[in-house]
């Protein structure tokens, strides 16, 4: 039997989750939607791209934007199908589900409404909990639900409103290696499909040249574990906590300057990076006061049929990229905490020339710009 499931995402990454569904083997992809992915799989499969994955419940017309026809969202939790639902959640989890204790609801809508989330929550999980017999948590005091709660998903998206129940005990973007982070640390979601977009081969060198937490080479790492990966962060903090984070993964974190690489000329066949462009991260060392050096030093280092995939704060560092000999063959514009940066896959342009680098000790070498 086919089962149907929601994939929820980042804004912007549907393709890519979409591509990761149909790559997988996973089933058909049915439907696109804002930050949905809909498809039918007979086998369950925790996918990276996304920030977690849900079984679907039920659907009507969205009740619209006043506050008058909320109770309306009551229905959605009365489907016909609801016990085949629990069993499904049961026995398609892919970690151990505890004992079903009770329930909490999360609701997001798009446009102005006169209510609230925790309105939409309430209508909708009063009603399950009274349908199911079991306590309901609400999340209006801000409290994390208890163990046994299992996590239902409400959207609004003013066409219709779609309930959904999550397949595992917690979001799919809580990854386990996570065992320290720093400001700045990236969406682990969006590092897996940066790694995906990227297309790392077994044998290639893959390179972070500002790391971080190592959100982005662990991703790498877990997707193609045959390729060869280098880190570097100017600040010891971060390489503490990206070899912290990374394990016994075949991930090699030193400290460094982005600004002046301890890495030959076209040496490097990936660059995955989340530049430090001042939005979460002040820029340090020669970047400080010269970020044209990240420039140089990346067409320095990455092979001439290398790919370059960053998160680029906006339009002006796009147009930095193509003036420093980079084009552009894939641009996505994300939502992302607020923020709208782009999503950038890069290759060097065919016929730039060489330039002198920066180098250790002063020494000047041949480089490509």
């Amino acid at each position: 039997m086919h089962t149907p499931l929601v994939a929820r995402c980042l804004r912007g990454l549907e393709a890519v989750v979409a591509a990761e569904v149909l790559g997988s083997g996973l089933g058909a992809v049915t439907e696109l939607r804002h930050r949905e992915v809909h498809f039918c799989t007979q086998r369950a499969m925790p996918l990276r791209t996304a920030d977690d994955v849900f079984l679907l419940a039920a659907r009507r017309p969205d009740v619209g934007s006043t506050r008058q026809a909320l109770h309306d969202l009551a229905e959605l939790a009365d489907p016909a199908g609801i016990d085949h639902l629990l069993s499904l959640r049961r026995h398609s989890a892919t970690t151990p589900a505890p004992e079903f204790t009770g329930i909490d609801v999360s609701a997001s809508f798009l446009g102005r409404r006169t209510f609230t989330r925790y309105d939409a929550e309430d209508v909708v999980g009063q009603a399950l909990a009274r349908r199911l017999r079991v306590p309901y948590h609400s999340r209006r005091a801000g409290t994390p639900p208890p163990a046994g709660c299992w996590g239902w998903r409400l959207t609004l998206d003013g066409t219709r409103a779609t309930l959904m129940l999550r397949l595992d005990e917690r979001p799919l973007h809580r990854r386990a290696y996570k065992q320290r982070t720093i400001p700045g640390t990236l969406h682990p979601p969006l590092a897996a499909a940066m790694a995906r977009l990227a297309d790392i081969r077994p044998g290639h060198v893959v390179l972070d040249p500002c790391c971080g937490a190592g959100t982005l080479l662990i991703e790498a790492a877990l997707a193609q574990p045959d390729a060869r990966f280098r880190g570097y962060d100017v600040s010891a903090d971060a390489v503490a906590a990206a070899r912290a984070n990374a394990g016994e993964l075949p991930v090699a974190i030193r400290l460094g300057d982005a600004g002046r690489l301890p890495l030959p000329d076209d040496s490097v066949d990936r660059v995955l990076c989340n530049p430090p462009w001042g939005t979460q991260v002040q820029a340090r060392g020669l970047l400080a006061n010269a970020p044209s050096h990240w420039w140089t030093e990346l067409h320095r280092v990455l092979a001439p049929d290398g790919t370059a995939v960053l998160l680029l704060p906006d339009r002006d560092d796009l147009a930095t990229a193509i003036r420093h000999h980079f084009t552009p063959v894939h641009v996505e514009r994300l939502r992302l905490f607020g923020a709208q940066p782009f999503l950038v896959r890069l290759v060097p342009a065919a016929g730039a020339g060489r330039v002198t680098a920066i180098q250790p000790r002063g020494r000047a070498t041949s480089g490509r710009r």
